[in-house]
């Protein structure tokens, strides 16, 4: 058959309207006595599709929504609707369609489009680079995505929602394309953003409100905030946090009784290009009181009990919240729901109904279903790779056996905080209830961290840089020591703690200490048993076979034993040490009375503690506080020898003294994770013999960050934060000397936020406020004459380093054992510190 070309522009703007290309296209028909009131049917013989660069024309063939095959009318709707079809795909500048008749009843369809570009890369101005940057990781544009006006105001959308939520209300983002490959069809998109100056809100109001003051109803939104001159929260409107703080105020007027309040509407509208206000609109209703609260169900406790339990009269504002927290709600265990789960009643429920409201009345109905008391079946521990299951079995408070007890679980995820093995944030446990059976399994799952540390670090004190390295192994296993597989990269899991510590200045310092804790000896019982020994050597900088040398050797051990306690409460221990230290001086004449001889220090120390703190690192409850007695024999008493004119080494061959201290520490959750830490510290060293005085050892050398310094003779580095290190401690009148102190006490308060309480890195900053002060004597002993400081830092826990911190402190009184130093200091810390 003779094939036909006859082309035909024909317009169809009945059927197509193209809103994205440059002008309206033309369809184009061959021509073979068209009838337009008569169209001829046709069938589709091929379709083919010119133009593209980067689609699969297979795929626009589907776009089309025509086939192989398929009869149309010529002309008719069906050919226009494929073109409509492809413009709705977007992705099209240009569309063109040619109809070729090859056969009399049978067309070919040859489809010519221009594509839209492909990004290449885009660019931000009208940002700073940082805020570019920001800005950038939070777009899901990319190179490859066409370019589409869809595309566009996606991505404008996306700026300006971001800075929106930023109260940024005004941005305007204007963008423009640059073809920089036309063969490849590829674009870069520059994007303008203008983003204007913070939405400000000029003021809060509420109409409607009779009972309750603006003010109070202010409070309640935490994050939106009208303008004042002074304020530490920035004023901003976000639409989101609105909306969600909006539910705020209804709430504390349930907490008032206004059971029926709501909001009944809010208008914001502009004041100014960057201010607005905003009106809410109140509906309060009347102030309900409790009336009647009756029990039904409970078989356990009385009526009466559960009421005194309650805490709640007639009478008394009604308040749901209030309810809730005294039934199942109570952060210190004081509700009753604890009531019953501590005592195995697992499938307990209560429900406050209110039976009857009349006038500004109501009497509530609290069903109580108290089910069976459950038993534990039992446990398991999951996550733990490192720390053996017995380690974690022991400290649990719950067993096998046992009724159900919600305070025994609390307890027990409390005590496996304070190993310091896991990460505190993740410790779970999942109650697997089995109520046909009236038992219950338990699953704690913990997420191990590293607990053992390594210390090395530089200091200065007494005149000398001295180098410490440290080997700090929390987790320890003596008992896999001597199995070679067990060596990852040390033997671990058993809970023993082991240490070794190091200090070198070269010639002039050298310390040695080691250490060993058993946290259960016998396995049985948590009874500790540790022993430690060390020695330490401090000299002119002479060598050893250098007759001018002058040195002083320590040489000491501690053996150690400590119990839990059941009474007042298992909370408590009682340790007991005995100490022992040899000093031998040769012609060291620097520090102490005499420079040569020997002094031998052995004592008895005992403590009793008590420590409920929630975590070790960053606790935000519980409290701690230790009671020390620290006694050496009374020689002088026992050999019946007049010291009145003896010498120092003569006085000091025996170190004779008793040495009393206290300290205490609380944390309390203020809101959020805000806490507040306030502590105290009291320490008094007293004497057998006036004739001998205080013991020149074991004295207190209060300031700076109670770290620098030379221990040479069982001294006490106490922090004071804003002094000099160990500068607010008596001196000799005659030569300068720091001599120590016989008494001290120091106060602190500290307010702590935590940036991050991520294990591999705990963060806080604080604020803290410190009272101190040391004396000589008890004659001169006065607590209530204390120097004063203040000032901020920031601490950093890392599980290989342990605690490292700086602050800034300064000391706002004169220091009366050194006059005229300055009193802004910055302060290093290793270690916990308070």
């Amino acid at each position: 058959m003779k094939h036909l070309k006859i082309v035909l522009g024909l317009c169809l703007s009945f059927l197509l309207f193209n809103k994205e290309s440059k002008a309206q296209q033309d369809t184009l028909f061959p021509y073979y006595q068209a009838n337009f009131q008569n169209p001829k049917k046709v069938f589709i013989k091929d379709i083919a599709v010119k133009g593209l660069t980067q689609f699969d024309p297979i795929v626009v063939k589907i776009f089309t929504g025509l086939t192989i095959g398929q009869k149309v009318s010529l002309p008719g709707e069906e050919i226009g609707s494929s073109i409509e079809n492809l413009w709705k795909q977007k992705l099209f500048t240009e569309i063109q369609v040619l109809v070729e008749l090859v056969e009399t009843d049978q067309i070919k369809l040859t489809y010519v489009l221009e594509e839209k570009p492909r990004l290449l890369a885009f660019t931000i101005k009208g940002l700073k680079r940082s805020k570019a940057k920001s800005l950038r990781e939070e777009l899901t544009l990319q190179g490859g995505d066409i370019v589409t006006e869809n595309l566009k105001q996606k991505t404008a959308n996306q700026i300006k929602k971001f800075y929106n939520e930023k109260g940024f209300l005004n941005t305007q983002v204007t963008m423009e394309e640059d073809l920089v490959d036309e063969k490849k069809n590829l674009t870069n998109l520059k994007i303008t953003v203008n983003r204007g100056v913070r939405t400000k809100v000029a003021s809060i109001n509420f109409i409607g409100n009779n009972e309750v003051p603006d003010s109070k109803l202010r409070r309640q939104l935490k994050e939106t905030k009208q303008i004042k001159s002074i304020r530490f929260k920035r004023s901003k409107y976000i639409e989101n946090e609105f909306e969600n703080e909006k539910f705020n105020i209804v709430t504390y007027y349930n907490t008032k009784g206004y059971r029926d309040a709501r909001i009944l509407k809010d208008s914001i509208y502009k004041v100014a290009n960057n201010k607005l206000n905003i009106d809410i609109h109140m509906f309060e209703g009347p102030q309900y009181h409790f009336r009647d609260i009756k029990w039904s169900g409970n078989t356990k406790y009385r009526s009466t009990f559960l009421d005194t339990m309650l805490g709640i009269k007639a009478g008394d504002i009604y308040d749901l919240s209030r309810l809730e927290s005294k039934l199942f709600m109570s952060a210190n265990g004081t509700d009753i729901s604890s009531l019953y789960m501590d005592d195995g009643y697992l499938f307990f429920s209560v429900t406050p109904i209110e039976v009857r409201v009349e006038n500004d009345s109501i009497d509530i109905e609290v069903r109580i279903n108290e089910g069976p008391q459950a038993i534990v079946n039992r446990i398991t521990v999951d996550g733990n790779t490192k720390t053996s299951d017995y380690v974690i079995m022991r400290e649990l408070r719950i067993r096998p056996g046992q009724k159900f007890s919600r305070a025994d679980i609390q307890r027990s995820v409390r005590e496996l905080a304070a190993l310091g093995y896991f990460n505190p944030e993740n410790i779970d446990v999942q109650p697997k209830p089995n109520y046909a059976g009236g038992t219950v399994d338990i699953d704690f799952t913990v997420e191990e961290r590293p607990s053992d540390q390594i210390e090395l670090s530089g200091g200065f004190g007494q005149g000398f840089v001295v180098g410490t390295l440290g080997l700090n192994l929390t987790n320890f296993s003596a008992k896999k020591m001597f199995k070679g597989n067990e060596w990852t990269p040390i033997p671990a899991g058993d809970g023993q703690r082991l240490s070794l510590r190091a200090q070198s200045n070269g010639t002039f310092f050298q310390s040695y200490n080691f250490s060993f804790t058993e946290p259960w000896f016998g396995g049985k019982r948590p009874n500790s048993l540790s022993f430690s020994v060390f020695h330490s050597i401090q000299t002119n900088g002479r060598r050893n076979n250098d007759p001018e040398q002058t040195s002083i050797r320590i040489t000491g051990a501690t053996l150690g034993l400590g119990k839990l306690l059941r009474k007042p409460d298992d909370f408590f221990t009682l340790s007991a040490s005995v100490n022992f230290q040899h000093y031998t001086l040769d012609r060291f004449g620097s520090i102490f009375s005499f420079a040569t001889g020997i002094s031998d220090n052995i004592n008895l120390r005992i403590a009793l503690s008590r420590n409920s703190t929630d975590q070790p690192i960053f606790p935000r409850s519980g409290s701690q506080f230790l009671a020390s007695l620290q006694i050496t024999p009374p020689f002088s008493m026992i050999n019946g020898r007049s010291y009145e004119f003896a010498t120092d080494q003569e006085k000091y061959r025996w170190l004779e003294y008793h040495k009393w201290k206290f300290e205490a520490s609380w944390y309390v959750n203020l809101f959020d994770k805000l806490v507040l830490a306030t502590m105290g510290k009291v320490g008094i060293m007293g004497r057998y013999n006036k004739d001998i005085g205080y013991s020149p050892f074991e004295r207190f050398y209060l300031g700076g960050a109670g770290l620098i310094g030379f221990n040479l003779d069982g001294r006490e580095l106490i922090s004071f934060r804003g002094y000099n290190d160990n500068s607010v401690t008596p001196v000799n009148p005659g030569t300068g000397n720091f001599i120590g102190a016989t008494a001290y006490n120091k106060f602190t308060a500290e307010l702590r936020y935590p940036f991050s309480l991520n294990p591999q890195a705990t963060i806080y900053g604080l604020v803290f406020a410190e009272a101190a002060n040391s004396w000589e004597g008890m004659r001169s002993y006065n607590p209530f004459s204390l120097l004063r400081s203040a000032g901020g830092g920031v601490r950093i826990f890392l599980p290989m380093f342990g605690l490292l911190g700086v602050d800034y402190g300064y000391g706002f009184d004169e220091n009366p054992y050194r006059p005229g130093t300055g009193k802004g200091q910055f302060h290093f810390f290793i270690g916990q510190q308070f």
